[in-house]
């Protein structure tokens, strides 16, 4: 067959009324356009139901990879120094209990008041007031504020505030007032003496909330 015969087929073919249960005798040219049209088609079809999707999904993994990686490296990390994660860990709890067995639990409140109170005439003020007051509810810890009024002069004040961190349960103070000094004079001797300062100061202790863990 010549080329001019293979292009007179498509001039010749009636493509308004093509006879499609004598495809047989169409032209060649028909034949292989429709040959290719099918493949095409079916190809299409292969692509859009059976692989589409398995591209999306490797799209969706590939994005994925680079958080795969890191989190591959971190359990990689954590495994290669698992001793030494345990180690911490056994340090972690033994620093964990001492720290809770430095809060009072209720029972020991009184003897705690008792040391705040030693600690300031120790320190050679004289104690007005050491009140605790009602406790405040934290997530892990309860924590008790504590109102102490004193009497004396500064140096005495510095030394009792010093003090306090010798005590061995955890206080924090907080918020202190003081009284401006006054002057007196003693007899007739016309000598000036300092009378005592007046401070208030609130502390805070702290115990452990069983219930905060939860």
């Amino acid at each position: 067959m010549t080329f001019k015969e293979f292009a007179d087929g498509f001039r010749r073919f009636d493509y308004n009324n093509p006879d499609f249960e004598n495809m047989g005798s169409w032209p060649l040219g028909i034949k292989l356009l429709m040959l290719v049209i099918l493949a095409g088609l079916i190809v299409f079809g292969f692509y859009w139901f059976a692989i589409k999707d398995s591209y999306v999904q490797l799209e969706r993994e590939t994005a994925r990879e680079p958080n795969l990686k890191e989190e591959y490296q971190l359990k990689a990390f954590r495994v290669a120094n698992l001793d030494s994660l345990k180690a911490q860990l056994v340090e972690m709890e033994d620093s964990f209990g001492a720290l809770l067995s430095q809060l009072p639990d209720e029972t020991e409140m009184p003897g705690l008041l008792d040391d705040i109170s030693t600690t300031g005439t120790q320190s050679g003020l004289e104690i007005d007031r050491v009140t605790p007051n009602s406790d405040v509810v934290r997530e892990f810890y309860i924590e008790t504020p504590i109102a102490i009024q004193v009497r004396g002069t500064y140096h005495e004040m510095g030394t009792f505030v010093s003090a306090m961190s010798a005590i061995p349960r955890i206080i924090t103070l907080h918020d202190f007032t003081m009284t401006a000094a006054n002057r007196q004079r003693r007899g007739n001797a016309n000598v000036e003496m300092e009378s005592p300062l007046s401070m208030t100061i609130s502390a805070r202790t702290y115990r452990y909330n069983p219930g905060g863990a939860r």
